[in-house]
Parts: C-alpha cells; sequence; structure tokens
C-alpha cells in the first residue's frame, strides 16, 4: 500500500505556511489524541498519521526533503529515517507534549523530584453530627527525616548524583534520520539524578514512615459525600519535593 501523502493528511496544500499546518494538526490531534478515543484504533492510526505528517513538515529541512523525495527521504537506505510510521510509535506523545505543553491528563514531564501523592480518608458522621458539626483527630500516615542517612537517601550521605546517561537534563534524544525524537531518561525517571547507594533504613527516599494525628473540623449542615481538602497533609515528595494533600470523604 502506497504511503499516505503528509499535506493530504493534515488537509493543507503544498503551499501552505507554518501556520496553516500548525492549526490543522493541533485540529486532528486533539480529535485523534488516543485519550479522547479509548480503544478506537482508527483514531489511533489517524493521530499517528498526523503527527508523522506534522514532524515532517514543521522542520523547514525535514519539509525540503520530503518534497523533493517523499517518503523515500525518511526510509532505510535513502537519505537515513523511519521506516514508514514505525519509529514514531514511542514519539507521538513527545510531538503531542512539544506543541500543547503537556496531556490530557495533565501530567506533563517535568524533570525533578515528584510531589507527594495524595492521600484518602473516609469518615462516618451521625445525622446529628452532620447537622451540627464535629472537631476531632484522626491518625494519619507521615514521614520524618531517616536520621541513618541525615534525610539525604544515600548510605554514604552523599545525596543524588547527576545521571550520566542524560548528564543531568532528565531526557535523551534519538535520532533516525531527520527524526529526532525526545524521551525521559530511561536510568534516572526523567529527574536528572539518582542515588547510586540507597540506605538501607528508607531506601533511597530520605524519610521513614511513621503515623501521627491531626485535628479536623467537619463543618455544620455536611451532605454525605462531602470532599473536604486539608492542603499539604499528604504523602511527602521525593527527595524534598511538596506534600501531596489530605481529602476527608464523609
Amino acid at each position: 500500500m502506497a504511503d499516505k501523502d503528509f499535506y493530504e493528511i493534515l488537509g493543507v496544500s503544498r503551499n501552505a505556511n507554518d501556520d496553516e499546518i500548525k492549526k490543522s494538526y493541533r485540529k486532528l490531534a486533539m480529535k485523534y489524541h488516543p485519550d479522547r478515543n479509548k480503544g478506537d484504533k482508527e483514531a489511533e492510526k489517524k493521530f499517528k498519521e498526523a503527527s508523522a505528517a506534522y514532524e515532517a513538515l514543521k522542520d523547514p529541512q525535514k519539509r525540503a526533503a520530503y518534497d523533493q523525495f517523499g517518503h523515500d527521504a525518511f526510509r532505510q537506505g535513502g537519505m537515513g529515517g523511519a521506516q514508514g510510521f514505525g519509529d514514531f510509535a514511542g514519539g507521538f506523545s513527545d510531538i503531542f507534549e512539544e506543541f500543547f505543553g503537556g496531556g490530557f491528563g495533565g501530567q506533563s514531564k517535568q524533570r525533578g523530584p515528584s510531589r507527594g501523592s495524595d492521600l484518602r480518608y473516609n469518615m462516618s458522621v451521625t445525622l446529628q453530627e452532620a447537622f451540627t458539626g464535629k472537631k476531632t483527630q484522626i491518625r494519619i500516615p507521615s514521614y520524618a527525616a531517616c536520621d541513618l542517612c541525615a534525610s539525604t537517601g544515600s548510605a554514604d550521605k552523599s545525596g543524588p548524583s547527576i545521571c550520566s546517561s542524560c548528564n543531568g537534563h532528565g531526557k535523551v534524544r534519538s535520532t533516525s534520520g531527520f527524526f529526532s525524537i525526545e524521551r525521559p531518561c530511561p536510568t534516572c525517571g526523567g529527574e536528572g539524578s539518582s542515588i547510586k547507594n540507597p540506605c538501607l533504613k528508607c531506601s533511597g527516599t530520605g524519610q521513614v514512615k511513621k503515623q501521627k494525628t491531626i485535628s479536623i473540623t467537619i463543618p455544620s449542615g455536611v451532605d454525605s459525600g462531602t470532599r473536604i481538602r486539608i492542603s499539604g497533609e499528604g504523602e511527602p515528595g521525593q527527595r524534598g519535593a511538596g506534600h501531596g494533600d489530605l481529602y476527608i470523604f464523609v
């Protein structure tokens, strides 16, 4: 089967300017993104085609090569490059994120330790307590600095080291012909650093788990299913990153 023309995929003419190409890709990417079309193989295929076309036409050098040689410009044995759409499989989310600044889930890839997870606490109240309100105390998981490694996460207390695979950038780049795809570093998980000799007590987190008691107030007139957020009382982030939140479900 012949390869589809990149201009036809995006629905633009060969004389289209950069803004027209970008606008068309944005429309198609939003329409066919896998997060909006769960399990739809045809939509997934169209999303990949649009991303491959945009990757080729957004760059003047790649576009010039495509205009002159067509798909042969990106084939093995031609000018070097991807065979069809195959080599793009791992890079479509990177192209989409580069264009939109993040995915539909709101989880843009960022370098550095991640924020802590949120905690959920289910609380039962009587009808009287729901009517008048309630002040009480609850025990939740908490964390303290690890005394064995001085909270560094390292057995030798040296802390995290710059990742040698990505030189601290948190991302690695792979190139195939004209195409260059940037992905999170698999060695450090995109953080740019890692613990080479983790502390045995805290497993490299720099913190040890414990319990703590906090006071909370259930407001009067609360309805069943109400969610109360207590900021910063969730799990701690990795190596000093911010805490998550605590959610009380009544």
